[in-house]
């Protein structure tokens, strides 16, 4: 199984915190014991989508 993580930041800034990067690696590890695999987490911002793939994050 596999999944992909998205949230929106209130802020309008799609720029991931430190506090998104520690919680998307803590599920990334809590949802591998189940065999399941994030393939990407997406910040949403007012005018742009941030791709933890593509930042190299994940």
């Amino acid at each position: 199984m596999v999944n992909i993580l998205a949230h929106n930041h209130p802020s309008g800034v799609a720029e991931p915190s430190r506090a998104d990067e520690l919680l998307t690696a803590n599920l990334k590890r809590a949802l591998a014991l189940v065999e399941i695999s994030v393939l990407d987490h997406f910040v949403v911002g007012t005018d742009s989508t941030l791709s933890f793939v593509e930042r190299g994050l994940l």
